[in-house]
């Protein structure tokens, strides 16, 4: 079941025109829509649900530098700092604070690569320390295990995802942006070879620009204009609980399972590395790049055959502009918690924190996690088809790095400097092979 989310209410009319029209309401989608207004860009949000439906509002929390792909480390560091006086700038508390992250180990190979890391992120200035075993015990005194050690960044934190979407866009809306909710985006209308209009189901809304960040449903409505978008999807289980000691201000992650403090005084708790891929033709036609993931994966996840061969983001579907499309039929991609999962992780739960062994589970629900095959989201112009842009494949990452992604969109889409080198995040290292690096950490 959906997990609650402050909701935003839509804009009654749909414009006649917008310098930009952002197809998705997530937080790529609405930070993106926030900064290009910010710029002085008229901005049309159109979203198939409401915002934050899907995976902005069932990701963990993390605001993270830690363990970043070092591609990304950049756009981390700076996200961290925009959380930092986001709930400021925005005039909402968006649940921002920033109380540290701790991972424990009790694998030598974690060590050796959190170790290999650090050193590789000394370049950025990044702050992050090694804990013995002896000081992962006295920073997590409640975590109960066999640790050999850590690693500590004092500087990272965590926001609420129920929160800070829907105060964002309220921003946005205050800067000009209308916001169209259960307003799905069927296609796009182009003229002399270059985009000219969103077709939406309640109208068109002519336009030269277009950024398409879509999550999960991004390479089906692609697909539909002919532009390959190689994302794999991986149902992922989390849930959170109601009130309990406060055994961490902030988050700490050990190898089965992650919880991290909410502001209502519960945690939520994500089940590390595990999932469930559903094998579908959108995953058949775009196996081959990621194999190396796969391999690397699979032993944690469960493989079977399921709806996703017939409905949903990863299906063939077939529409005209002027018929009904998926994104209508479903309207939020709502897949139910692995109860197997659940039932681990709560074994897990009380056998590490041992606190938490009778806290209330208050709400469980799934989620399904856009995947690129290195990890790194695409945040592109399309060169294929001119005023077409893309912020998509966060793979795991996207609200945590949202603000600095969102802003990092709106340069690229605006022709303006960019806040961080968008090499690494461009869309055509997914289709030609060029630099399509090995996945690096989650």
């Amino acid at each position: 079941m959906s997990p609650p989310v402050n909701r935003v209410h839509s804009d009654e009319a749909l414009p006649a025109a917008a310098d930009v029209v952002v197809i998705g309401g997530g937080i790529a989608g609405v930070t993106a829509a926030y900064h290009l207004a910010k710029k002085g860009h008229s901005v049309a949000l159109v979203e198939k649900g409401y915002l934050a439906g899907e995976q902005s509002s069932r990701n963990w929390g993390w605001c993270r530098q830690q363990n970043r792909d070092l591609r990304e480390l950049p756009l981390a560091m700076r996200a961290v700092e925009m959380w930092n006086g986001l709930s400021e700038e925005v005039g909402a508390d968006v649940g921002f604070r920033r109380t540290g992250l701790i991972y424990l180990t009790t694998n030598r190979s974690d060590m050796d690569l959190w170790e290999r890391w650090g050193d590789d992120a000394r370049q950025y200035q990044m702050q992050t320390r090694m804990l013995s075993a002896e000081e992962a015990r006295a920073l997590a005194p409640h975590a109960k295990g066999a640790w050999i050690g850590g690693v500590h960044s004092p500087t990272d934190g965590r926001a609420e995802p129920a929160m800070a979407v829907p105060a964002i866009a309220e921003a946005a809306r205050r800067l000009g942006v209308t916001i169209h909710q259960d307003c799905a985006a069927r296609g796009l209308e182009t003229a002399a070879g270059r985009v000219s209009g969103v077709v939406t189901e309640k109208g068109t809304i002519r336009t030269s620009a277009v950024l398409l960040s879509g999550g999960v449903w991004t390479a089906m409505f692609a697909r539909h204009h002919g532009i390959r978008m190689p994302l794999a999807g991986i149902k992922s289980t989390s849930f959170f609980t109601g009130p309990a000691p406060e055994i961490t201000a902030g988050g700490i992650s050990t190898p089965d399972l992650t919880i991290r403090r909410r502001v209502d005084g519960g945690f939520t708790v994500g089940i590390s590395g595990r999932g469930l891929l559903e094998l579908s033709p959108h995953g058949m036609l775009n196996a081959r790049p990621f194999w190396r993931t796969f391999k690397k994966r699979h032993k944690l996840l469960t493989i079977r055959a399921g709806k996703s061969f017939f409905y949903g983001p990863e299906a063939l579907m077939r529409w005209s502009n002027d018929s009904i499309s998926p994104f209508e039929r479903m309207r939020t991609y709502d897949p139910p918690a692995q109860e197997e999962l659940i039932t681990f992780a709560k074994k897990r739960l009380a056998e590490i924190f041992p606190q938490l062994a009778n806290v209330e589970i208050k709400h469980k629900y799934g989620g399904l996690i856009d995947f690129t095959p290195d990890w790194v989201p695409v945040i592109s112009a399309i060169e294929a088809l001119p005023g077409l842009h893309v912020s998509a494949g966060f793979s795991g990452h996207g609200f945590g790095i949202g603000p600095a992604a969102g802003r990092l969109a709106a340069d690229i889409v605006a022709g303006d400097s960019p806040i961080v080198d968008p090499h690494p995040y461009r869309y055509s290292r997914l289709v030609d092979g060029t630099d399509l690096g090995e996945p690096g950490l989650m």
